[in-house]
């Protein structure tokens, strides 16, 4: 059993930036691929982006070049690092873990684990 828990999120206007973060329980952290993904009010979840087991990595195109995800195998943690945030980013940040072998990264269903979620609300 992993657990998951974000932290980071808060209040920031159009254009800054936070960074949240993702501390895992368990001793084998290296070894799942974990993800990103937010989900908006009345809005279904939405993937953000993926760092697998072989290091690379997969953004969504909305993201692209404005978020970094990172990953410290040492401390159980992994990281969203997200620049010239905007109001549509507004959401609550769920990261999620899958041990071994993930299948498609965009799909909710294909992960085992998931934190409580950390909100980020944008001013304009």
């Amino acid at each position: 059993q992993v657990q998951l828990v974000e932290s980071g999120g808060g209040l920031v206007q159009a254009g800054g930036s936070l960074r949240l973060s993702c501390a895992a329980s368990g001793r084998t952290f290296s070894s799942y691929a974990m993800g990103w993904f937010r989900q908006a009010p009345g809005q279904e979840r939405e993937f953000v982006v993926v760092t697998r087991t072989s290091g690379n990595t997969y953004y969504a195109d909305s993201v692209k070049g404005r978020f970094t995800i990172s990953r410290d195998n040492a401390k159980n943690t992994v990281y969203l690092q997200m620049n010239s945030l905007k109001p549509e980013d507004t959401a609550v940040y769920y990261c999620a873990a899958k041990r071994g072998l993930l299948g498609a990264a965009a799909t909710p269903v294909n992960y085992d684990y998931w934190g409580q979620g950390t909100q980020v609300t944008v001013s304009s």
